[in-house]
């Protein structure tokens, strides 16, 4: 439980917060994936897409502002303190992978712009660099200091993002792009969903420590949808136009030169701060005793070590990966926490083996529905069904125990 004292955090700073969260070469990327839906079914995509997942990974953020508890903490009113284990170590894998993703899609672009610039490939280098600032940022903390280079860091990025913006859509003929096929709408969407969605298990962490329910649910949510739209389109229109959405060559050609670098590395750790110290949170969950913010630095070198030999080829079969994890997860807790209305932590509950039973057929569900390329995706039809599929057998579990604890007269 949070003291009272510390909830410091209001509009503004989720606002900003998530805004940066959302300013980053992998939102970028993941909008280009869209390139061969056309440019208008992308922006549909993307919206619609948008819309689904802010508006849950909101409801998750609530569950953290009124409970006062980490994300992963929270799974506990669901599915046991053990249960809660099993998220919490699939949770560290995640985010040590989005570490090691944001380092090495960021390493790959300053790389890029050092060899135009000075002729060095230093690939390696970067990586370590760029894992050492988040570090730094790390080791801040969450003192006011932290708040003001934070807010700083995302009026500079909101600065970047237009001059991007101008450089990817001078030429207007990205909006009458034609769709190319290879992709199907409903895919498409399901990237959009997936992207925010990955922070669910991470805005708790955060949202904790608003002022208010309204400050911390607007400030999220405008911030990340605002932000990760307009990088997706960004990407898509880059994709597009140029067959690249790598953010270096569109630096390059606006001429940021020197400035490119900086960009790169200010975008990547503000982003990759929260999945490294998410992955502490998380972490401590199971070994309360730890100091989150050390387990975070460990996290954090394991990211970069892993940047240094992975390649990011896969990416978007690991966002995938993320979705068929966290989409009947949540739709497990949301269902348990807004419908149910079952608010409480419980220490006697160990495991919840219905709760988890529900879960593995929603990840099961959820692979189907890639396969079967739906047209709504497979996040919608997940949480849908695995909400529902919850609510019966939460029914019928308490009617069994109402009948076992009041057996009726023979």
């Amino acid at each position: 439980m949070t003291n009272e004292t510390n909830n410091t955090l209001g509009f503004k700073h989720f606002l900003f917060l998530w805004f940066g969260a959302a300013v980053s070469i992998a939102e970028i990327l993941t909008g280009g994936l869209l390139a061969p839906l056309g440019f208008q079914s992308g922006v549909m995509a993307i919206v619609i897409g948008h819309v689904v997942g802010v508006i849950i990974l909101v409801l998750g953020g609530i569950i953290g502002t009124q409970e006062r508890i980490p994300a992963i903490v929270s799974t506990r009113i669901s599915f046991g303190v053990y249960g809660s284990y099993l998220f919490s170590v699939l949770n560290v894998l995640q985010l040590v992978g989005w570490t090691a993703v944001m380092i090495i899609a960021a390493a790959r672009s300053a790389n890029e712009i050092s060899k135009m610039l000075w002729g060095m490939d230093q690939l390696s280098l970067w990586s370590m660099g760029i894992g050492g600032l988040v570090l730094l940022w790390i080791a801040l903390g969450r003192e006011d200091g932290l708040k003001k280079v934070n807010m700083a860091a995302v009026f500079l990025l909101f600065g970047i993002t237009v001059l991007l913006s101008n450089v990817v859509f001078k030429d207007s003929t990205a909006l009458n792009a034609p769709p190319m096929g290879g992709m199907s709408f409903g895919e498409a969407l399901e990237l959009s969903i997936i992207m925010p969605l990955s922070w669910l298990p991470l805005i708790a962490d955060y949202t904790r420590f608003a002022k208010s329910k309204t400050s911390a649910a607007l400030g999220s949510g405008l911030g990340y949808f605002i932000g990760s739209c307009w990088m997706y389109l960004i990407g898509l229109g880059a994709a597009i136009i140029a067959g690249n959405p790598e953010p270096s060559a569109m630096m390059l050609a606006a001429n940021l030169g020197l400035s490119a670098l900086g960009i790169i590395v200010l975008a990547t750790v503000t982003t990759t701060f929260l999945d490294a110290y998410s992955a502490g949170i998380s972490f401590t969950n199971i070994f309360p005793k730890l100091d989150e913010k050390r387990i975070a630095l460990f996290m954090t070198v394991i990211g970069t070590g892993i940047a240094l030999w992975v390649n990011i080829e896969q990416y978007e079969n690991f966002l995938l990966a993320i979705g068929s994890v966290f989409a009947p997860l949540f739709a497990v807790l949301l269902t348990e926490y807004f419908i149910i209305k079952n608010r409480q932590l419980r220490p006697d509950l160990l495991v919840n083996w219905s709760a988890l039973a529900v879960w593995a057929l929603g990840v099961i569900m959820y692979h189907q529905f890639i396969t079967m390329e739906f047209v709504l995706g497979a996040t919608m039809p997940v949480l849908l069904l695995t909400s529902l599929l919850y609510k019966i057998i939460w029914g019928y579990t308490k009617e069994w125990k109402s009948c076992k604890k009041y057996p009726t007269a023979s």
